[in-house]
């Protein structure tokens, strides 16, 4: 039974064996230490991923030892990784050298040894990488060189040093990618300072790495040693930071005023400026740093500089006392692209991110412990897909790949390379494939691409194809919609080739969605996004350039409107606050308590997005809250600006919140009908529409009128003529004057009251035309009408009136529509005009009725002969000839006659 027990304890030691993670045990008792150039290599990790850093040391043929080791806890996948070189297809062809397996923690400062499999010697590799086998990805590697190989050129720091002269000693030279010092100073929970003392060479290593945006830099330096207080005064800093184009770069800063970097009315620079600003020549002795090395990894930015002990800048530069403690500040913020007025990468205010430390740099320091861990590890480029706007996939090369390793190239859409593509769920996307026939684009559940089903891997294609290959001047469109079965990552890769593309961000809604009409407002830099309900409307605005703020305003111009101002402040946290505006300095902007819900603010690669939800009428006492006067009228157009600028604070505004973008004119937003529209566009069209309807219903209709009845008089068919013409021309007029705005508006709304009036006039007057083609005929000469001419002609006489009537008062609503749509500009003089013109056309018609009554009573008493026109053409009984003012004229000319010849025997 010993026996038995002793050999099932020995078995389980042997099966539990292969299944422990990284050793501790510092050898392999076993190996032979037969390689000898190997032998005590020792190197540091080259940074890829997870944040990877520590040292490498070759302890025999077996065995290597890991020092100081950080990792951000990755895949359960991970291991020991060998290859001949470090190119992508050696290493994506590699094995994996060692049972030992990462765990899924996040390593901290460790150290640990790893033993190589029995099969496996240093001859058959030349790289060992940390790697995760699921994702091909390469979190960091070393290369291993034999220490009796005949020393290579020193690689130059990536990216190369400028070509102005160091003035430490020299620049000590250090080779690859170096991310280890052998101190570590924590300035805040996301901001770290390390640093490397040359003494014998005159020269600091100084490392800053900061959890922070990539449009962010960080700063560090020295106070001025005779100051207690106000340390940034005076200070001797270095600003780090990264360009557009992803390249480091770090400049020599001296401070003479707490402010950004300007030149003010004397020519003389001001503020927190590079020390090549105050000089005009040798400026290569003022700048007293030197880029190493710099990279941009998982949302964290690392970038290694030296600079001298003693300076032979005695202006602008502090020397660095190494036996004592020096003031050193320190800040992070936001970086401002080069303009025309200064060419160079300037840090913004630093908010509440800054501070001072005493640090002797002799001193021994080692704060930091693991890795620094970003909040937003996605730092390669943003596409969201747009429904309006196909998605351009090309190749180029490989710069900035987010996955290493990465063939030499990758797939690039709308001109971004590898890009982080976001859509939408129900929203389709549209691909215009120009990236050669030897590249087929699709969209995988696979994250390597290459068609999975060649490594005997199950995938999920849900676009694209072997099929999906064009170029420029034949590209291949394709068209996705994903749908709610679709997971939340997917990938777009090549069908022919491994990691060129990358993930695909799947949402179940964007604005598109969350919204149910969009525009974009003047000069297309701003979207406007909005959704009616029956008491509140929700609003988005997207600009489509990066800025520090995002504002849009109601009305006409920048003063007496509501503005509503979205921006994030520099710990990531977005705002959105509401103002009215009474003038053009900071003073005369009033923050308002309105009732916003809902209401957030992102930053998305520096383009603002804000959102908020607001009731139509805020119900409350306009007299004692100005807010309560900004109403929204759904059936009135909502006049809508923005403005843009670098940055925003929700106390003590000034100058510098000032706009530096705007709209150059406001835009009128129909919010029922989903459309929009500026001033200038519709100015003309509204003249020309009211200008056509006045000459129509203000004088052609009324002109035929009054032709039809104060014009019989006349012999023949005058009036008819006129009659019948004028009723023509001012219903042409007036079609005209419809399509003409209906087609310029994009449509016919009827929501106004000036549309429903003009629909009635309309109506009226198209029945007259109708009305006067079935007239019946008249009765036989000196009879009585037929009682069907009489309904004829009484419906003809008050329709007519009634359509002259109601487009007069359509033309007083429109006018008044005029008003709301433009502030009452002239639309006063106009309705006067409008009034005399119609008063004018009343008295007209008053003293013609007069006329008109005296002249019958004139003719049929005693006065003269009174002739119809011709009799024979039964057109002249149009609008009841024979009957003026409720009398038959035939009946009454009849009965004086009778009345003579009664009066004859009487005589006698």
């Amino acid at each position: 039974m010993p026996n038995l027990q002793s050999f099932i304890i020995i078995s389980l030691g042997f099966l539990i064996l292969p299944q422990l993670t990284l050793s501790d045990s510092n050898s392999n008792h076993n190996c032979s230490k037969t390689n000898v150039s190997l032998l005590n290599f020792k190197t540091q990790f080259v940074m890829c991923q997870h944040q990877v850093r520590g040292t490498f040391t070759i302890i025999n043929d077996c065995s290597f030892k890991v020092q100081e080791f950080d990792m951000i806890k990755g895949g359960s996948d991970i291991h020991w990784w060998g290859a001949v070189s470090d190119s992508y297809d050696n290493l994506t062809s590699g094995f994996v050298i060692s049972h030992d397996k990462f765990n899924t923690t996040t390593y901290k400062n460790e150290t640990f040894t790893v033993n190589l499999m029995s099969n496996v010697t240093w001859d058959d590799i030349k790289v060992v990488s940390i790697w995760e086998k699921t994702m091909a990805a390469d979190y960091g590697h070393v290369v291993l060189k034999e220490m009796n190989e005949s020393p290579s050129p020193t690689p130059g720091p990536s990216p190369a040093p400028p070509t102005f002269n160091f003035k430490g000693s020299e620049v000590v030279k250090i080779d690859g990618e170096p991310t280890m010092f052998d101190n570590c100073k924590k300035l805040a929970d996301n901001y770290r300072l390390r640093w490397t003392l040359r003494v014998e060479d005159n020269v600091i290593d100084i490392g800053l790495e900061g959890a922070i945006d990539i449009q962010s830099y960080m700063a560090f330096g020295w106070a001025d040693p005779y100051k207690e207080h106000a340390h940034m005064l005076g200070a001797d800093v270095a600003v780090t930071s990264f360009t557009d184009k992803g390249i480091p770069f770090v400049d020599d800063y001296h401070i003479t005023k707490y402010s950004e970097c300007s030149i003010n009315k004397n020519g003389d620079v001001e503020g927190v400026c590079p020390d090549t600003m105050y000089v005009d020549h040798d400026r290569d002795k003022v700048n007293n740093t030197m880029l190493v090395y710099g990279h941009r990894k998982d949302g964290v930015s690392f970038v290694r500089y030296q600079r001298p002990l003693k300076s032979i800048d005695k202006k602008y530069d502090w020397n660095i006392d190494v036996k004592k403690n020096m003031t050193c500040i320190w800040a992070l913020g936001l970086i401002k692209s080069p303009d025309s007025v200064i060419p160079l990468y300037l840090p913004q205010k630093h908010g509440k991110t800054y501070g001072h430390v005493h640090i002797n740099v002799s001193e021994s320091v080692n704060e930091c412990v693991g890795p620094l861990v970003a909040k937003n590890t996605q730092d390669q480029d943003l596409v969201i897909a747009d429904e309006k706007e196909q998605l351009v996939v090309t190749t180029g090369p490989a710069l900035h790949y987010p996955n290493p390793p990465n063939p030499s190239k990758v797939l690039y859409i709308n001109k971004k390379e590898a890009p982080f593509l976001r859509v939408e769920r129900g929203v389709p996307v549209k691909f215009s494939i120009q990236a050669g026939h030897n590249v087929a684009f699709y969209v995988t559940s696979d994250p390597l691409g290459g068609n999975a089903t060649s490594r005997n891997l199950l995938e999920n294609i849900y676009a694209g194809g072997p099929e999906a290959h064009g170029v420029q001047s034949r590209p291949k469109v394709i068209e996705w919609t994903p749908n709610r079965n679709i997971p939340n990552r997917v990938y777009y890769q090549s069908f022919y080739a491994q990691k060129m593309g990358w993930k695909i961000q799947v949402v179940d809604g964007g604005l598109a969605d969350m919204y149910n009409s969009s525009v974009l407002l003047d000069d297309q830099q701003v979207e406007f996004f909005w959704t009616l309900s029956k008491t509140s409307i929700s609003i988005a605005a997207r600009g489509q350039k990066k800025s520090g703020y995002l504002a849009i305003g109601f009305g006409s111009g920048m003063v007496n409107c509501f503005a509503y101002v979205g921006w994030v402040d520099a710990n990531g946290t977005g705002h959105v606050k509401s103002y009215y505006i009474d003038g053009k300095d900071p003073q005369n902007l009033h923050p308002t308590n309105e009732n916003l819900t809902y209401a957030r603010c992102k930053s998305e690669q520096g383009v603002i997005t804000l959102e908020f939800t607001r009731p139509l009428d805020p119900k409350c006492d306009g007299r004692k809250r100005v807010e309560c006067n900004n109403m929204v009228e759904p059936k009135s157009p909502l006049k809508v600006i923005w403005a843009m600028g670098a940055e925003w604070s929700a106390h003590h505004l000034s100058k510098s919140n000032m706009h530096t973008l705007t709209s150059s004119k406001p835009v009128r937003v129909s919010l029922i009908r989903g459309s929009a529209e500026t001033e200038e566009q519709l100015r003309p069209v509204l003249a020309v529409h009211g200008f056509m309807m006045f000459l129509a219903w203000g004088m052609f209709f009324p002109f035929g009128v009054v032709a039809a009845r104060y014009m019989k008089r006349l012999s023949g068919d005058i009036w008819f003529k006129v009659h019948v013409y004028s009723q023509w021309s001012g219903l042409t007029i007036t079609f005209l004057g419809i399509l003409f705005a209906v087609a310029e508006l994009r449509g016919l709304y009827i929501g106004s009251l000036h549309v429903k009036f003009g629909i009635l006039t309309i109506i009226l007057g198209c029945l007259q035309p109708i009305n006067a083609y079935l007239r019946p005929k008249k009765g036989d000469d000196g009879e009585e009408p037929l009682p069907k001419r009489k309904v004829w002609e009484f419906m003809h006489f008050y329709c007519g009136r009634c359509a002259i009537f109601s487009g007069v008062l359509a033309m007083f609503t429109g006018l008044k529509h005029l008003g709301v749509r433009y502030d009452g500009e002239n639309v006063r003089g106009l309705l006067w005009a409008l009034v005399v013109w119609i008063l004018v056309g009343i008295i007209i018609v008053l003293y013609l009725e007069y006329a008109q009554k005296r002249y019958i009573k004139e003719r049929f008493f005693g006065l003269g002969h009174w002739v119809l026109g011709d009799d024979e053409d039964e057109e002249s009984e149009l609008l009841s000839p024979s009957r003026i003012h409720g009398v038959n004229v035939e009946k009454l000319a009849l009965s004086s006659e009778t009345s003579e010849i009664q009066l004859e025997p009487l005589s006698r």
